[in-house]
């Protein structure tokens, strides 16, 4: 059984993967569609988001900063050319690390995690590459 912390990662993953896939619209739109589509309500009242909607909206709140980090630590990659998935997990990681209360380890060994799950073979050791290298540059590590 999943940790709920993990599912929320997941969530977030999957809340941004359809945000940039439907052409960017606000992350409380999104959240309503999948609402909508899935079941349950992704709010845990009329204002507040679970923990998965408000790290995907974190993750987009921060998106050019992080897409600079990721771009930088990506060495011979444009960020163009790194695949949805793995990008949105980048992000998604680098909004946790922003907010200082998971440790650097956990954050990395989770998005590696949702690369396994989500993205293709090579995926994790590209993720854990890129996060370990922003996060030994920020002093993190």
């Amino acid at each position: 059984m999943q940790r709920p912390e993990t599912k929320a990662r997941a969530r977030a993953l999957q809340l941004l993967y359809a945000w940039d896939l439907s052409g960017r619209p606000s992350i409380e739109t999104v959240v309503a569609r999948m609402a909508l589509a899935y079941g349950p309500p992704l709010l845990r009242s009329a204002d507040a988001f679970d923990r998965g909607a408000d790290l995907a909206a974190k993750a987009i709140a921060g998106l050019p900063e992080f897409d600079r980090r990721v771009a930088d630590a990506a060495e011979h990659w444009r960020l163009e050319r790194v695949g949805v998935v793995e990008r949105n997990i980048l992000r998604l990681a680098l909004a946790e690390l922003a907010e200082g209360e998971t440790p650097p380890r956990v954050v990395i060994d989770e998005a590696v995690k949702l690369a396994h799950w989500f993205a293709g073979a090579k995926a994790p050791a590209f993720v854990n590459g890129v996060l370990d290298a922003v996060a030994r540059e920020s002093g993190a590590l």
